[in-house]
């Protein structure tokens, strides 16, 4: 018996129950897993310390930036508290988020009393609080980012850590293809037969420490955050690696590669993490990829909102381009709504349409409860144009998108073989 199409004076809310439902593998994060210690960021203290509210504290009551960074940790947050929460009411998302996510775990938001927050965190061990905050969100698994030029973390991969499932690796190349001039001489305290001028012994050398850290990582993908002036092909060293290297190793483990661009870096350095910057990339040097090398998969986002519809539009033309979620100052409702109707006007349920890009493990909180709602919105529209055409809208039909769009989609890209 076929199955009864939903009322569609009952679809928007039968869509936000589904979506709720969902349990999402959220595809790209800054967090770790629990062997990898002090990397795991939670609490209070690093939700109000996060650089986005640092960089808000700034403008709306500068100080010396020494001065800042100079306070313990708690001092930081007690001034972005005051500040951004008790002097103004926290409009931005970035504050919004915070209070959400204390909501969430079931604190009094009205009480406005900062200890109690602190009491709350301090009474729970780690272990206990990955579980609180995976259940509270409703998260399948998280892919973190994972960086073996990174003194803290790679010693913790050398002993052959053992990973929660519900934490899955990502290889992160940005010092490899951004800064050879540094990481050669890095490779050759490793072992390695690195030289400046990236020679043949170069390449052979770095698909060898690529073998090891995929061996180790058994990684999801392999990524990088590139800027707005990245170009492919061009001269430099970043291009050949991309072509000799990176590429070919990809393609042998069938790894996708995730391209993050448009991070104009340090804008302002005395802002640390957060003075980075955004600006508008060149969407043609991933047409070249994507057409030059068929047989590679390619996960990407752009930075910029200007950059949004011409990677649509790519991504028509290239099955082997994965468009994947808002990222960093594209992680706002309005942007988030745009750009989510965008790409399903224009590709489907062919895309990826969220990811966290936490680094605190609080944030998966607020993040996918932001992103849940909107979500939802839109597909309940887009559901609604369906229904008026006499087309049958099936629960069924609307559980097996929603699943597609939050894990399914990136499940199905992993194993596809080009």
């Amino acid at each position: 018996m076929p199955e009864q199409p939903v009322d569609v004076s009952d679809l928007r809310t039968r869509i936000r129950e589904i979506v709720d439902r969902q349990p999402i593998l959220d595809i790209h994060t800054h967090l770790y897993d629990i062997p990898f210690g002090e990397l795991l960021l939670w609490g209070i203290d690093e939700l109000l310390t996060y650089h986005y509210l640092v960089a808000e504290v700034f403008r709306a009551q500068p100080m010396d930036y020494d001065q800042f960074w100079s306070l313990p940790r708690q001092a930081q947050a007690d001034r972005v508290w005051r500040v951004l929460f008790l002097e103004r009411s926290p409009v931005s998302e970035a504050c919004r988020g915070v209070l959400t996510t204390l909501e969430q775990l079931g604190l009094d938001t009205s009480s406005r009393d900062l200890d109690t927050c602190r009491d709350f965190f301090k009474s729970t061990t780690a272990q206990e609080h990955v579980n609180r905050v995976f259940k509270t969100a409703n998260l399948h698994s998280v892919v973190m980012t994972n960086d073996p030029f990174d003194d803290l973390e790679r010693p913790v991969w050398d002993k052959g850590v053992q990973l929660d499932p519900r934490f899955r690796a990502a290889l992160r190349l940005d010092p490899l293809l951004l800064a050879w001039e540094k990481s050669f001489e890095t490779l050759k305290g490793w072992g390695y037969s690195a030289g400046r001028d990236f020679d043949a012994t170069s390449r052979k050398e770095v698909r060898r420490f690529l073998e090891k850290w995929i061996a180790a990582m058994k990684p999801a993908y392999m990524a990088v955050s590139l800027t707005p002036d990245f170009r492919f092909p061009d001269d430099s060293i970043t291009s050949s690696m991309l072509e000799e290297c990176i590429f070919p190793v990809a393609r042998e483990h069938r790894l996708p590669f995730a391209m993050m661009i448009g991070v104009k870096r340090q804008v302002n350095p005395k802002l640390k993490l957060a003075g980075d910057s955004v600006g508008r990339a060149d969407v043609s040097s991933v047409e070249r990829i994507c057409a030059g090398f068929p047989r590679n998969k390619f996960l990407v986002t752009f930075l910029s909102r200007e950059n949004q519809h011409e990677l649509c539009v790519t991504a028509r033309k290239f099955p082997n381009l994965m468009v994947f979620g808002c990222w960093w100052f594209m992680n706002n409702p309005s942007l988030i709504e745009e750009i989510t109707r965008e790409r399903l006007e224009l590709l489907g349920l062919s895309m990826i349409p969220q990811h966290s890009d936490a680094r605190v493990l609080d944030q998966v909180i607020y993040k996918w409860r932001h992103s849940r709602t909107l979500i939802a919105d839109i597909l309940a529209d887009k559901y609604e144009d369906l229904a008026r055409t006499g087309w049958r809208i099936d629960a069924s039909a609307i559980e097996r998108d929603v699943r597609l769009l939050f894990g399914e989609n990136f499940e199905q890209f992993l194993s596809w073989n080009p």
